[in-house]
């Protein structure tokens, strides 16, 4: 879970919980550990956002960094384990990503990151990885806050923001391979095959909605999920604009699901403010 406190203590990072229970309602979580990192400076506050994990069991982690304007100063952080002792050891896969958001890894540890601005779009990182955090192990560089950097990533756009999807901010695969990605600014979420050709839209604003000062009918999607089914879920954070500012606004948000990704959503719970993330556990 991405934590930012907006405070120097706790410091932001993500929180490591242990799950047990078998049903909603009898979840309990116990806390096992923290990751906390250094953040590129920002014209916006720390951000931690999305995680996901390498098949070996190593971690990796987006965090936003500049939101709405500036340079690209989002992360990609691969975390070395074990997670439940002293500070985990990291290393920075990269630190120039405009507005990064929720992550999706593959089979082959291909890591799919959503970007919303200057790199826009859902950037594809391919394996090998660095295997610690020095030199020895592939990172042997450091960013502009003195943290261990990757001397080397393979980064490629295999989705470019269009139209479609000006803002990327979700992605996800379906259980056939299809990957979805959300964009809150239009209030789509589209389809697209494992090589990244586009394939339809799978939710859209109603004709004749679109971003103003109530929010859309079917919502403003961010984190997306998806489950063994084929089923979509998304948080929607209830964008609306108002003073001039676009943001959520108290109570606005939703979290929503489209079954068999087609048809109108579903809303499993409203009335939410700020719900930017969704899991689905299997």
């Amino acid at each position: 879970l991405g934590d930012d406190t907006g405070q120097p203590d706790p410091p932001p990072g993500w929180g490591l919980f242990e799950l047990s229970g078998d049903r909603v309602g009898d979840f309990t979580a116990r806390p096992i550990g923290k990751l906390v990192t250094t953040f590129q400076p920002p014209r916006s506050a720390a951000d931690p956002y999305g995680c996901g994990v390498l098949a070996d069991g190593r971690l990796v982690t987006t965090d936003i960094g500049n939101n709405a304007s500036g340079p690209p100063t989002g992360q990609l952080t691969l975390w070395f384990p074990p997670f439940d002792r002293g500070p985990t050891r990291f290393c920075k896969l990269d630190v120039a990503i405009g507005t990064a958001g929720g992550i999706y890894v593959d089979a082959s540890d291909h890591i799919h990151v959503a970007s919303a601005r200057v790199t826009a779009g859902v950037l594809r990182y391919a394996p090998p990885y660095p295997t610690s955090d020095d030199a020895a192990g592939g990172c042997g560089r450091r960013d502009e806050t003195g943290a261990p950097l990757a001397d080397e990533i393979r980064r490629e756009r295999w989705i470019t923001a269009s139209p479609d999807i000006p803002t990327p901010g979700g992605v996800a695969a379906g259980p056939d391979g299809t990957l979805y990605v959300s964009s809150m600014i239009n209030g789509v979420i589209a389809a697209f095959d494992p090589a990244g050709t586009f394939l339809r839209r799978v939710l859209e604003p109603p004709s004749g909605e679109s971003l103003g000062p109530e929010p859309i009918s079917t919502g403003t999607p961010f984190g997306i999920a998806t489950d063994d089914a084929g089923n979509v879920y998304y948080a929607d954070l209830g964008l609306v604009i108002r003073n001039g500012s676009i943001g959520p606004a108290a109570g606005t948000g939703s979290v929503r699901a489209l079954p068999g990704a087609k048809g109108a959503p579903t809303t499993l719970g409203a009335g939410l403010s700020f719900p930017d993330g969704v899991a689905v556990l299997p």
